[in-house]
């Protein structure tokens, strides 16, 4: 799947792809055909570049009912020959996503077309998941037999629907299918379950990681072999080191960080750096320039995996390199740093921003550090990444690190955070947006009572609407 293509911030499209609070006030005050229109545009083609960890269906699903949209350009979405020869989930998890926020708010149509997407979709186990949450027993019953239409009767299809039952998020439709007094449901789907627990306890006898009484050099060997494989085991073989090795091991771990090969070489700087041992960060510096990628990489994980002050201190000398030790040092000052560590955070922050632009990875760890470290004059350059990422989740980052920096955050971006597609953002908004506007208190009542909210949020709008709280 390719990276989306996201409109400039200052457009409404570009709003509601970022999730921002102020796509919504934006969309309700544009002409309804147009909001409509961005609208649609983002739930068929998702904006987000990491789909698992940024929130958009609460948002959107929202935005529907606040529109009274229609679900006919969904609909035709997913019932696109496209989904038949695109199968990937990619392509209709938003929506479906969407439809099952919309059915949780009461639009009987978004429940019926979920369960006929479910029985005749191709990423009908996602549509089956949300229905799990949301439809009656009844309903789920009423899908068994086209679900399970589609594995054959055959000894792979049964293992196909193993397979199946094993992978799904949510059991409940899978357990009422087992009640079922037929036997091409009931029956079948049991023993799908009693084959799935067979195959999960052969796995367990069956580990394919290190054994009991391995040297360290075989932990070297298996590390080696892995990345040959294209397996990246540098973690999981420090951990064996550190329950094989021993102090007349030493010499050859501190060889093999200095010159082993590439596996083993990664593996002994994890360890080393896991020990805090007092060469590492030596051998760390002279991996980062390694002319492998793998070994480069690996060094500078490793130096992010230390927390005591000898790898603080390290971090303030390497902070003014341009390579990703100098960046890594920046973060490590950003997340552990102390207060004479701000001017370090701030100018890294700046760079940062100026040469990599508002969706640097580096700039989660130096947005936190920012806040943490309270530096106020690092509110223009978090105002700008607040509104110019792309991700939701850095955004929500940058608002956290504004309350903590800019006195003017109550009154200005706390106010949309409200309307914000991330959870913990709104959170941030509830506990820090002024009051006396008109629009935060309507706002936050109409969070208390919204039956789909988080708990966190409700807990966090009612701590400035409770009983002993100014009344809004």
């Amino acid at each position: 799947m390719f990276d989306p293509v996201i409109a400039p911030s200052g457009t409404l499209l570009g709003l509601l792809q970022r999730g921002r609070g102020d796509g919504t006030l934006h969309a309700l005050a544009a002409p309804r055909a147009e909001a409509l229109a961005a609208l649609n545009h983002c739930v068929l083609h998702d904006p987000r570049h990491d789909w698992q960890v940024e929130n958009r269906s609460l948002f959107y699903a929202r935005l529907y009912l606040d529109l009274h949209g229609s679900l006919e350009e969904i609909e035709r979405h997913l019932c696109d020959a496209d989904d038949l020869l695109d199968t990937d989930e990619a392509r209709t998890g938003l929506a479906l996503a969407v439809l099952g926020h919309l059915a949780s708010y009461g639009r009987g149509d978004a429940l019926a077309l979920l369960r006929r997407y479910a029985a005749a979709g191709s990423n009908w186990a996602w549509a089956l998941d949300e229905l799990a949450l949301r439809d009656t027993d009844a309903g789920l019953r009423s899908l068994a037999a086209s679900v399970l239409a589609r594995f054959p009767a055959t000894p792979e299809g049964d293992a196909e629907l193993a397979l199946a039952m094993r992978n799904a998020f949510e059991p409940r439709p899978w357990r009422l299918w087992a009640e079922d007094q037929r036997h091409a449901i009931g029956a079948r789907v049991r023993a799908a379950r009693e084959a799935g627990s067979f195959d999960r306890w052969q796995r367990q006898l069956r580990p394919a990681g290190p054994r009991p009484g391995w040297s360290v050099q075989a932990v070297f060997d298996w590390a080696e072999r892995g990345l040959q494989r294209g397996s990246v085991l540098h973690v999981p073989a420090a951990r064996c080191l550190t329950a094989v090795a021993g102090p007349e091991d030493r010499p050859a771990i501190v060889e093999a960080a200095r010159s082993g090969p590439d596996g083993a070489r990664c593996a002994a700087l994890h360890y080393l750096a896991e020990s805090r041992d007092p060469v590492v960060l030596d051998l760390v510096e002279a991996a980062a320039l390694s002319p492998s990628r793998t070994v480069a990489e690996a060094a500078v994980s490793a130096f992010e995996r230390m927390c005591g002050d000898d790898a603080v201190e390290r971090a303030r000398r390497w902070v003014h390199r341009p390579d990703a030790l100098g960046g890594s040092a920046a973060g490590v000052l950003a997340c552990r740093g102390e207060a004479r560590d701000a001017g370090l955070v701030l100018g890294a922050l700046r760079e940062t921003v100026r040469a990599e632009g508002p969706d640097a990875p580096l700039l989660w760890s130096l947005v936190d550090g920012a806040g943490r470290l309270g530096i106020e004059c690092a509110a223009p350059v978090l105002r700008h990444v607040y509104r110019e990422t792309a991700s939701s989740q850095l955004r929500g980052r940058a608002a956290r690190a504004l309350a903590a920096t800019d006195p003017s955050f109550p009154t200005g971006f706390a106010v949309e955070c409200l309307w914000d597609c991330e959870e913990t953002t709104r959170e941030v908004a509830a506990l820090h947006a002024e009051t006396g506007d008109v629009r935060v208190a309507e706002r936050l009542r109409r969070l208390a009572a919204d039956p789909v909210e988080e708990a966190e949020v409700q807990t966090a709008v009612r701590s400035r609407i409770g009983p002993d709280t100014p009344a809004l």
